[in-house]
């Protein structure tokens, strides 16, 4: 369904109004709402007009923002108004605004929190081209704690933050140098999105329709009051993923929707148990830190194309202590905006150049302000001046390719990776290596790490067929035996895979790429276009040369896509499915053959996440003597975090 005319809607209102209808309209909300956005009309006045019939006209008069932010925006002509299905059925049919909600996704743009004077606002919106690759890096960071502590004493860590911070995330006060805990309200608000999350998973896509989203649109929205955006955030990603999955849309995949569930009911749990302090609430701004004076040099740029309709660049740079940072310039925009902004020039404290001089310079800092994820303030005490770049074999950009790919790899999921695999994210998790291509397998680049190391799969670290990054990775598999150096991002659902976002030659081999002196010596993948004369003669193979071995995958080879398979028949089909799925000889396929694999933790857990989906308990009138979702929704996160796990074992395994 296209939304066409109708403006955003904030969650609160589309909530209030379904919330008003009686049962017997709620029963007809889906149906209603199915044919709204083609009706849709623009009046003059600048309001959006929806006929139903010659009797009602809902209409809507978003604010200054565009968007639909009060209860009296939206009317009615019915007499039934403003308790009426006409009205409930357009909001629900407009699309959901973006705004401090989804600040600590990857889907929305962040507004920022000064840390002093000299911060100011960055525009990145994190991240996510089918991630979403996601989603990036979340948006909290620590509070302005004044004291000018070097950026990796304070912006790296999100546990220190001010009594300032702690109230503006609804923290009550705490004891010097113990944890900010969560206030009452906080945990209440928690509690009532656990439940409403449990309730939307056991109806799963097909039942979870208008009804069961404003249930979890009203949950939200009480926890933004509470002071919980981030877990507002996953909440508003569930409903938003309901929605495009129950469309059929193109852009939304059931394991996106799965995870979205995941994390919503990881949240929420953590919350609601008390156990979590003050920070696991994120915030609602990223906060800037003051950073002194630092020299960054640049990495690469990166282009960001979100599925949510945002677009930009951000170049990654390191500084000279080896610490990541980046510089966004990610906004509301298409694929054009994505190939204008990678010249565009950089707004940081007057600097004169562009995000393509960036990438291959460098800056000095003065009065530099830091967000915990490390991203670069542009505010007005910030000041820099152009350095001379350094070339990726000269430090400090040298030793992100020195140090052994297993035990980067390794900090990588010890860090828990927030962000990692998707656009736009720190630098932490980008991994350099100099490798040996193989040949072509599939849509892949085989690849072995230089020393003997192991096989690796390079991928497109972007799919736009607009963008190079598919072209650049066909042109190299044509050349085995070429030596590479390669900057990229492991993929943490794949095994032994990086996501490549810039390409330079080797020092000292011969059969390496021959870059123009103006590429400093790197490619960007995702801006500059390899051609033929960018390698050396000899190394193109055969036009009927086959494709080469990948070697084990010990993700494709475990049978946990088994459990996959059943946590996502959950998200799609609801409790009922799962059930269903629990009966006869799947169940017994499924537990014999993870057990089998030695994998007796998951096959446990599916049983009894199975056994759970089944246990309907009646009393002798046939009546449910226990309807409520939360045994059955703690079984499916039980089986979902333990899937999570297992996979990033054998995903660290495959590295080594």
């Amino acid at each position: 369904m296209s939304t066409g005319l109708l403006p955003p809607v904030t969650p609160d209102v589309l909530a209030d109004a379904v919330e008003q209808l009686s049962a017997r309209l709620r029963k007809k909300l889906d149906a209603a709402i199915a044919g709204c956005a083609d009706r849709a009309a623009a009046a003059a006045d600048g309001s959006v007009e929806v006929l139903f019939g010659e009797d009602a006209t809902v209409t809507l008069r978003p604010g200054p923002s565009g968007t639909v932010t009060h209860a009296d925006q939206a009317a009615c002509t019915c007499l039934l108004a403003p308790r009426c299905l006409h009205r409930a059925a357009v909001l629900g049919a407009a699309p959901l605004a973006d705004g401090e909600d989804d600040t600590c996704g990857a889907h929305a743009p962040v507004a920022d929190e000064a840390a002093g004077p000299g911060a100011g606002p960055d525009t990145e919106s994190g991240s996510d081209t089918g991630a979403d690759p996601g989603e990036a890096s979340p948006a909290d960071s620590p509070a302005n704690t004044g004291s000018g502590q070097p950026v990796e004493a304070s912006a790296r860590d999100p546990r220190r933050t001010t009594g300032a911070a702690r109230d503006q995330a609804g923290a009550g006060p705490a004891e010097a140098g113990a944890p900010p805990v969560l206030t009452t309200a906080q945990v209440r608000a928690a509690e009532a999105l656990w439940a409403a999350a449990a309730e939307a998973l056991s109806a799963g896509v097909t039942a979870g329709g208008a009804v069961v989203q404003a249930e979890l649109l009203r949950a939200a929205h009480t926890a933004r009051l509470a002071g919980l955006p981030r877990a507002e955030a996953a909440a508003l990603r569930v409903v938003r993923g309901l929605r495009a999955a129950r469309e059929q849309s193109r852009e939304q995949r059931l394991g996106d929707l799965t995870e979205a569930f995941r994390e919503l009911l990881a949240g929420a749990a953590s919350l609601s148990s008390g156990s979590a302090d003050a920070g696991a609430a994120g915030s609602a701004r990223r906060v800037y830190e003051q950073g002194g004076s630092l020299r960054v040099y640049g990495l690469c740029r990166e282009p960001v194309l979100s599925a949510t309709g945002y677009a930009g660049v951000t170049t990654h740079l390191i500084g000279s202590d080896g610490s990541g940072y980046t510089v966004s310039d990610v906004r509301p925009g298409g694929l054009a905006r994505v190939k204008g902004a990678g010249s565009a020039s950089v707004a940081l404290g007057g600097a004169v150049l562009d995000h393509a001089g960036l990438a291959r310079g460098g800056l000095r800092i003065v009065g530099a302000t830091v967000s915990a994820d490390g991203r670069l303030g542009a505010g007005r005490g910030v000041s820099a001046t152009p350095l001379r770049g350094v070339d990726w074999s000269e430090e400090p950009a040298a030793a992100l390719f020195a140090r052994p790919v297993r035990e980067a790899m390794a900090a990588v999921l010890a860090d828990g990776a927030p962000g990692a695999g998707e656009p736009g994210g720190t630098q932490t998790h980008l991994l350099g290596c100099d490798v040996e291509v193989l040949g072509a397998a599939g849509d892949c680049v085989v690849v072995r790490v230089a020393g003997e190391g192991p096989l690796l799969r390079l991928r497109p670290a972007h799919l736009h067929p607009e963008l190079p990054h598919a072209a650049g990775l066909r042109r190299i598999a044509q050349h085995p035996g070429l030596a590479l150096r390669v900057l990229g991002r492991p993929d943490l659902d794949r095994a032994a895979t990086l996501r490549p976002l810039a390409v330079g030659p080797v020092p000292g081999a011969s059969a390496t790429l021959r870059l123009p002196d103006g590429w400093k010596g790197r490619a960007d993948l995702g801006y500059d276009r390899l051609q033929g004369e960018h390698f050396p003669g000899g190394t193109a193979g055969s036009p009927g040369s086959g494709p080469v071995a990948t070697g084990p995958d010990p993700l494709a080879d475990a049978p946990l896509w088994r459990v996959r398979r059943l946590l996502e028949t959950g998200v799609a089909g609801g409790r009922r499915a799962v059930a269903e799925a629990g009966h006869g000889t799947d169940s017994a396929s499924l537990v014999t053959r993870l057990t089998r694999a030695g994998l007796g933790g998951a096959a446990h857990l599916a049983e009894a996440l199975t056994a759970e989906a089944g246990r309907r308990p009646r009393d002798a009138f046939g009546r449910l003597t226990d309807a409520s979702a939360d045994g059955y929704a703690r079984a499916w996160l039980a089986s979902a975090v333990h899937l999570v796990a297992a996979e990033r074992s054998l995903v660290a395994w495959s590295w080594s």
